[in-house]
């Protein structure tokens, strides 16, 4: 085979592959290597493409004989980049040897940056949920046993107790539903919905279903409708646990006697959506969310003030769901606030559905 033909041949492969001789320099560098790490790699050392201590001691351990090595390294950058490292010996033959080009070992760099994180997300997701799990079951059981004995014939001790231990149940089963729900949106992630749903009679049934509660507290909640709004292509169930979630933070972090403002827009051009929009902003006038926290605000489990979202009865993944909702409508969410002013949280769904 020629060096022509072999160059096509790794031309066409999606990693990174490099030929070496025994010096480590390089004979021949593929399209995928050359877009990654450089024009004018062929002649010099490999190290000059990839620096790295693990990388060189892999390549020269094939190169005193193993017949094959492979390491997993991760690459410095505004981006850090996570490769597989494959190392194979090569015998040369004598018509190489003849024309001094000898190949000792071919090198491929494969991307798996994207298993990496798939890989780390899980690994945080099952800490995160451990951790929130293990405090009320803690509490739980330090009140069951407090309950068996100090407490056992003390009847104001227990009427406390018991309220504390339904308030942390309540906390679990709330995390566990809220873990099904996310699980639930996720698993169907690439499948848009199909049916066609009423944006306006949703927010509509939130507002009453949460209205009671919003009054106890001296809150008031403010629908305004913008222009004329027909149905939307959407999930009823979806959409409406993403306003349920959207208001009840609103009124849960809102001060008392001040109000929550749902304004509803029809849109004719949104940045990033084809076609028309329909914007439902919910505003709130609380504290406001400091800058620093408001790209991570649909990380699961992330909480701007941890204490107080686990007082209200937070679980932390109330803005992940809105999110992957959204997404799975092909719509954006948006997120703006002011210290002192407030928050408002802006979805923008697609009115119709157009092909990818």
């Amino acid at each position: 085979m020629t060096n022509d033909q072999l160059s096509a041949i790794l031309d066409g492969l999606t990693e990174a592959v490099f030929l070496i001789d025994e010096s480590r320099q390089i004979i021949l560098a593929n399209r995928t290597a050359r877009q990654l790490f450089g024009q004018g790699l062929v002649g010099s050392n490999f190290v000059r493409a990839v620096r790295h201590p693990d990388c060189v001691n892999c390549i020269d351990e094939v190169l005193r004989g193993t017949p094959s090595s492979r390491i997993v390294i991760q690459l410095p950058g505004p981006t850090p980049v996570v490769y597989q490292v494959s190392v194979a010996g090569l015998a040369p033959s004598q018509a190489d040897a003849a024309n001094g080009n000898v190949a000792r070992a071919v090198i491929s760099l494969d991307d798996i940056s994207h298993v990496h994180e798939a890989e780390q997300m899980r690994s945080d997701f099952v800490a995160n949920v451990s951790h929130e799990l293990r405090s009320p079951l803690t509490a739980l059981s330090g009140f069951i046993e407090t309950l068996k004995t100090a407490a056992k014939h003390d009847a104001a001790a227990r009427e406390r107790f018991l309220v504390v231990m339904e308030q942390e149940a309540n906390r679990m089963n709330r995390l566990i539903g809220d873990l099904l729900s996310l699980s639930k949106v996720e698993s169907n992630a690439r499948i848009r919905p199909t049916g066609r749903i009423d944006v306006t009679a949703i927010i509509k049934r939130v507002i009453t279903t949460l209205s009671l509660r919003a009054e106890e507290e001296g809150r008031t909640i403010h629908l305004n409708c913008l222009g004329e709004i027909g149905p939307i292509p959407g999930d009823s169930d979806e959409i409406t646990q993403v306003f349920h979630n959207l208001l009840e933070n609103a009124l849960k972090y809102s001060a008392p006697q001040t109000a929550v403002f749902v304004t509803i827009e029809p849109l004719k051009h949104v940045a990033g959506l084809r076609g028309p929009a329909l914007s439902i902003a919910v505003r709130d006038t609380g504290p406001g969310i400091p800058q620093v926290h408001i790209s991570r605000l649909t990380e699961r489990f992330y909480r701007v003030d941890a204490g107080r979202s686990r007082d209200k009865g937070g679980t932390g993944l109330g803005l992940a769901i809105v999110k992957h909702i959204v997404t799975r409508h092909r719509g954006r969410l948006q997120v703006t606030s002011e210290l002192g002013v407030g928050s408002s949280f802006t979805v923008l769904l697609p009115m119709t559905i157009t092909t990818p």
